[in-house]
């Protein structure tokens, strides 16, 4: 585990995709770093996202994205986030939307766009020790044990509440197990359109080459929000866990602007979504909230170590988006999944142009970053983030975490302020889990 030195100034970093763009617009590049190195994923839908950013152009750059509006929140430290109206899908701002970063506990959205409803709220199921095998060491956990019999609703909440790995495995091994289940969600990911995300686990832990992305992230809550299942779940704040025979215990949402948890004030209109939390990944969350009749997506990751940060930047970010929401004009959107009539993305056409120079922080500037001006530095940029796609295309299919970005790798980085493992203990009446502003903390989701 690395030390918890300062990160390194928050230089514009190309994607994969974004290099992808630039070479559209550069003539000079007319090898096209796509046909340099071979997918980690051979499907259809990542040999697409090799030419093209979905969503948008403007957010395969990198840096601030944001047109006709101002006043973004100051002192953002988050490595990426991104705001958007949950029903038109259209983007008001980001940072980095594309950038690939370790997404710890939030990819349970992405479990519960998959195998929510396969079975209904009312189903039981006695748990086997076979069911637990396999949780990784320092998981959270809901408590779930092994001869108890539960309700599919009464597992969700467990997932959803105390985002506990034991739950997600039961439900997986319902599901046809763990290996089954990766590979659906692996293939739901894809449908979504969320080409950034590259699946190991169901639950989210640590793992190699496990990576999302802000704008993947989004997707996920905004399709999950569209289901009354998923959106009670995520909303709600406790509720009484069984613990064998007719004791239960209750469990609490760890998600801070829910609950006003450690001193977070709750945030007003908030729906939910989904926090996360590991040692290595740092802090990521995905929250939605409705104010005068209009629903923001705000999702954040990775922001610099302390405390509530995530929420913080979060709440300023949703504040921002209500205030300045109706003057901004979209800078991307969110795409519909092929499976509900959404297009699949077309190739990239010519790059956008833009001033040179990239902004160091959130604050500095309301416009989209900038290209290197002249075609000399143009060349120059697609030649360095054709070896930062690549880097990532090797470190991906070699089983590791992308780590072409300086301080960027998602995986292996210190650890980040407290785990969201927050309130009593998680796993039963009696667990002791270290509370997430307990600098001792280290217990992982």
């Amino acid at each position: 585990m690395r030390d918890s030195s300062p990160l390194p100034p928050r230089a514009a970093v190309l994607s994969r995709r974004a290099a992808l763009g630039l070479a559209a617009a550069v003539p000079l590049a007319a090898a096209s770093p796509a046909a340099a190195a071979p997918s980690a994923t051979p499907t259809t839908a990542r040999t697409a996202a090799r030419t093209t950013t979905i969503g948008g152009d403007l957010l395969g750059l990198g840096g601030v994205q944001v047109r006709g509006a101002s006043g973004l929140p100051k002192r953002l430290t988050a490595r990426s986030w991104l705001v958007a109206d949950h029903v038109s899908g259209e983007v008001l701002a980001s940072y980095n939307a594309h950038r690939l970063l370790a997404p710890a506990s939030t990819l349970k959205m992405l479990f519960a766009d998959t195998v929510l409803k396969k079975f209904e709220r009312t189903e039981t199921h006695r748990v086997t020790d076979a069911d637990l095998a396999g949780i990784p060491a320092g998981s959270s956990l809901v408590g779930v044990k092994p001869g108890i019999t539960y309700t599919v609703e009464q597992l969700w909440l467990g997932v959803f509440l105390r985002s506990g790995n034991d739950a997600v495995h039961v439900l997986s091994h319902m599901n046809g197990g763990v290996d089954s289940t990766v590979a659906q969600m692996q293939a739901k990911a894809e449908d979504l359109q969320a080409l950034d995300t590259h699946v190991v686990s169901p639950d989210g832990f640590d793992h190699k080459g496990q990576v999302s992305s802000a704008y993947d992230l989004t997707l996920f809550a905004r399709h999950g929000l569209a289901d009354a299942d998923f959106r009670a779940y995520c909303s709600t704040r406790t509720a009484d866990f069984p613990a064998g025979g007719k004791k239960t215990f209750q469990i609490q949402n760890t998600d801070r602007l829910l609950t006003g948890a450690w001193g977070v004030p709750t945030y007003d209109g908030l729906i939910g979504v989904k926090n996360g939390y590991t040692s290595n990944a740092g802090n990521t969350f995905t929250g939605a909230a409705t104010r005068g009749g209009r629903t923001l997506l705000v999702t954040v990751m990775h922001p610099k170590s302390g405390g509530s940060g995530v929420y913080e930047e979060t709440a300023a970010l949703l504040d921002w988006g209500f205030r300045q929401g109706a003057n901004a004009r979209p800078v991307g959107t969110l795409v519909a999944p092929l499976s509900e009539g959404g297009a699949a993305a077309p190739p990239a056409g010519k790059a956008p142009k833009a001033a040179a120079g990239a902004p160091a922080r959130a604050e500095t500037s309301s416009s989209s970053w900038g290209l290197v001006g002249g075609a000399g530095g143009a060349v120059a940029l697609l030649a360095g983030g054709a070896v930062a796609w690549r880097r990532r295309r090797r470190a991906v299919a070699a089983g590791e975490a992308p780590a072409s970005d300086p301080g960027d790798s998602g995986l292996g980085a210190s650890d980040r302020g407290g785990p969201e493992a927050g309130g009593p203990a998680a796993g039963g009446p009696d667990a002791g889990v270290a509370d997430p502003g307990d600098p001792g903390a280290r217990h992982r989701r």
